[in-house]
């Protein structure tokens, strides 16, 4: 991602913008030092929001506040994620291996995983083999990320990156 400088106040070099001022309203075509002036007057900055071959289109604005509210756009789209891997009791030693190559993957790339657990019929006899999953699913994933969450009555284990 290339961030782009946006031109502000006195580094506009065009004679004429296109203003949109504070209170949103178009201005149509104005003098840049017009515009300068009025955004002096009202204690804001006169920002270019797009660059086209006619003149620029500026907007009368706080550039402090714009600056911060890109970098928190930024740090939420920037923000992990949480994958989730639902597992039956069961399951086949390729499958198994599969899961876990994949989740340690994820957990690399800063991703948590979360592995559910899913019982059916006459699996819940059987608790104690799905509790032994886990305990192996948080054995196997020790290297690349610690357990955030362990809960063996609903059989969910979440695992973030280490």
């Amino acid at each position: 991602m290339v961030i782009q400088k946006q031109l502000i106040n006195s580094q506009i070099k065009s004679p004429q913008v296109f203003l949109i001022d504070h209170e949103n309203n178009n201005r149509g075509l104005t003098d840049t030092r017009e515009a300068l002036q009025l955004a002096e007057s009202v204690d804001l900055d006169l920002v270019v929001v797009s660059e086209s071959k006619d003149a620029p289109v500026a907007k009368i604005l706080n550039y402090g506040k714009l600056q911060y509210q890109k970098k928190k756009r930024q740090t939420q789209s920037a923000r992990p994620t949480v994958k989730e891997v639902r597992l039956r009791p069961n399951i086949g030693l390729a499958d198994y291996n599969l899961r876990i190559s994949q989740a340690s993957q994820w957990l690399s790339k800063g991703d948590s995983v979360k592995f559910m657990i899913r019982l059916r019929g006459r699996e819940n006899q059987y608790r104690s083999n799905a509790g032994e999953l886990l305990d192996r699913i948080v054995a196997d994933l020790s290297s690349v990320g610690k357990v955030q969450s362990l809960d063996k009555r609903s059989l969910i284990v979440q695992v973030i990156p280490a």
